[in-house]
C-alpha cells in the first residue's frame, strides 16, 4: 500500500459527504452504511474500556493491516464537550495507527469509524456489548466499569440491561468490584451516596443556598 503526502482533508471532507449523500437512500439506520475517514488527532481512546490490550495480538493486528488494509471501521460517538470522536470500539485499530507510522502512512493517517447516534452517558454500555459480543473483556476491568456505572446511580436493572448482563453475573462483579462491601458496611449504610446523588444536591444547594436538602 502507497504512502500519502500532502493536505488530504480537503479531499477526505468531500469523499466522506458523498458517501453520507449516497447512502442516505438506503432504508435502513445501520451505522455501518455509512463508513467515514476522520483523521486520528481528532478521535480519543475512552477511558472506561474494560478490554485489554494484548502483544501478541497487536502483532498480528500490524501483520494483518500491513498485508490486507484495514477491514473493519473503529466505532465512535461524537462528543460535543470535546470536540472530538470518542471511541467505542476499535481500540485496537486506533492504537495500532496511532503507535505504527507505517500504517498510518497508508491512508495519511484517516481512520475509517462510524458513528453511533449515542450521548457519552451511553458509550460505556456500548464499548461493554461490542467486547462481550466478541467474547473480549477482562473481568477486572468490567468491575470498574460497574462499580462506575451503579456509582452514577443506575439501579441494578438499568446495568444488567445495558451491558446484557444476567443478575448473577452483576452479583460477582459487585463483589469483584467492592461495591457490595461498600454498601453493606455499616459506615455506609447510612451516609453513603452515589454521585448523582452528590451532583443533584450541589445544584440545590446553588439554587437554594438558604435550605440544606436531606
Amino acid at each position: 500500500m502507497s504512502a500519502f503526502n500532502g493536505d488530504l482533508a480537503p479531499l477526505v471532507r468531500e469523499v466522506n459527504e458523498r458517501v453520507a449523500e449516497a447512502v442516505s437512500a438506503l432504508p435502513w439506520d445501520h451505522p455501518v452504511k455509512a463508513v467515514r475517514w476522520v483523521h486520528i488527532d481528532e478521535i480519543v481512546a475512552n477511558d472506561y474500556n474494560p478490554n485489554s490490550v494484548a502483544r501478541p495480538e497487536m502483532k498480528l493486528l500490524h501483520v494483518s493491516v500491513s498485508a490486507d488494509g484495514y477491514t473493519q471501521p473503529c466505532v465512535c460517538i461524537f462528543d460535543p464537550a470535546l470536540g472530538k470522536y470518542v471511541l467505542v470500539d476499535g481500540f485496537h485499530r486506533f492504537l495500532l495507527m496511532r503507535s505504527m507510522p507505517d500504517v498510518a502512512a497508508t491512508t495519511g493517517g484517516y481512520l475509517p469509524i462510524v458513528v453511533l447516534d449515542k450521548n457519552p452517558e451511553e458509550r460505556m454500555a456500548s464499548t461493554v456489548r461490542h467486547n462481550r459480543a466478541r467474547g473480549k473483556h477482562s473481568v477486572g476491568g468490567m468491575s470498574e466499569l460497574v462499580f462506575r456505572m451503579l456509582d452514577e446511580g443506575m439501579s441494578d436493572d438499568a446495568v444488567c440491561n445495558a451491558l446484557g448482563l444476567e443478575p448473577t453475573e452483576l452479583v460477582r462483579l459487585k463483589h469483584v468490584s467492592g461495591f457490595a462491601k461498600l454498601i453493606e458496611s455499616h459506615e455506609y449504610t447510612r451516609a453513603w451516596e452515589t454521585r448523582q446523588q452528590v451532583d443533584l444536591k450541589g445544584k440545590w444547594k446553588k439554587l437554594h443556598p438558604e435550605d440544606d436538602p436531606v
